[in-house]
C-alpha cells in the first residue's frame, strides 16, 4: 500500500483536482484555475499525511462527508487560502476615511453611538489594526468611541492576527509617530518582532466568518465595510453575491472600500460610487 509521502510522486489526478477545486468554489467561492493544481497538491499533502489517508480520492471522500464537513473542512480552507495583506496598504482609503467618512459621522452623530467599521476579509490582522490606530487618533481628537469587527474564513490566521506579533519589518509602512503609539517591540525574539499594544487590541474583535454562508451573523449598522483584494479569489457571480451581502450590512450613507485591482462596474447593487473604489449605500 503507498503511504501518504509518496503522493509527491504520483500527485492529484485531474479528476481529483477538479473535484476539490469545484467543492471548494462551493464552500469558500475561491475559483482556481487549472495552473493551481500542482499548488493544491503540495498544500493538501500535509493534510493527508496528518489524517493518513494513502490518496488524494481518500480525502475527497472524507471531506465531502459529514464528519469531514465538520472537522476537516476548516483545515483544508486554512491550506487553500492566500493571505497577503501591509500595515496602511492602499493608504488613500484610509485618508478618505480621515478626511470625509469620519467628519460626516460626527456631523451627524446619533449620541452614544459608536463608529462601526467591518473589516471582512482581516487575514493576519495588519488591515483591522491600521483602521484601530487611525481611528485611535482621531477618536483622542475629537471624542468619540469606536468598534471594529474583522473576520476571516481561516480559523488558523484569526489566531494569528489575535496575538498581534508581527516581524518588526512588517511595521515599516507605519509612521514612525504612530509606531511610537501603537507598537511594542520584543527584547529577546530573533528577528526582532512587535506587538500591537493592548489598547487596541480590545478595539477589535475578531471571528470566523464565511461570507458565503447564506446569513452572514453581524450587524446591519455598520458605518464602513473593508472588503479589499478578495474578490479578485471569486468569479464575477459569486463577486456579486458576496458584495450584495456585504452591502446590506451597511447602514444608509455608509462607505464601502474595495481594491485597487477590483471593479463592481454594471453589478446589481444599492451602492454609488464616490471615488475609484469607494462606494456609498444609496
Amino acid at each position: 500500500m503507498s503511504t501518504p509521502d509518496s503522493m509527491t510522486r504520483t500527485g492529484i489526478s485531474d479528476a481529483e483536482f477538479f473535484r476539490l477545486r469545484d467543492f471548494i468554489h462551493k464552500q469558500c467561492g475561491i475559483n482556481l484555475s487549472v495552473s493551481k493544481k500542482i499548488l493544491m497538491e503540495s498544500r493538501l499533502h500535509k493534510r493527508l499525511s496528518a489524517l493518513k489517508l494513502d490518496t488524494y480520492t481518500a480525502y475527497c471522500n472524507y471531506v465531502m462527508s459529514p464528519a469531514g464537513l465538520d472537522s476537516e473542512l476548516v483545515h483544508m480552507i486554512d491550506c487553500i487560502a492566500t493571505n497577503k495583506t501591509d500595515f496602511y496598504r492602499e493608504p488613500g482609503h484610509f485618508q478618505f476615511m480621515t478626511d470625509v467618512v469620519i467628519p460626516e459621522w460626527l456631523n451627524a452623530k446619533v449620541p452614544h453611538k459608536p463608529f462601526k467599521v467591518w473589516s471582512s476579509a482581516c487575514s493576519s490582522g495588519e488591515e483591522p489594526y491600521t483602521i484601530a490606530m487611525v481611528l485611535q487618533d482621531l477618536a483622542v481628537r475629537h471624542g468619540f468611541d469606536y468598534r471594529i469587527l474583522a473576520t476571516d474564513i481561516s480559523t488558523k490566521i484569526v489566531q494569528q492576527a489575535i496575538e498581534a506579533v508581527y516581524p518588526e519589518s512588517a511595521a515599516i509602512p507605519i509612521p514612525i509617530e504612530v509606531k511610537k503609539r501603537y507598537l511594542l517591540r520584543s527584547k529577546v525574539t530573533t528577528p526582532p518582532t512587535v506587538r500591537i499594544v493592548p489598547q487596541l487590541r480590545a478595539k477589535v474583535q475578531f471571528r470566523r466568518l464565511n461570507l458565503m454562508d447564506t446569513v452572514l451573523d453581524v450587524d446591519k449598522d455598520f458605518d464602513l465595510v473593508f472588503c479589499r483584494n478578495l474578490l479578485i479569489y471569486f468569479d464575477r457571480a459569486t463577486q456579486e453575491r458576496v458584495l450584495q451581502k456585504l452591502a446590506s450590512k451597511l447602514k444608509p450613507g455608509g462607505y464601502l472600500f474595495i481594491g485597487h485591482s477590483e471593479s463592481i462596474y454594471a453589478m446589481n447593487l444599492p451602492l454609488q460610487q464616490v471615488r475609484p473604489t469607494v462606494f456609498q449605500r444609496v
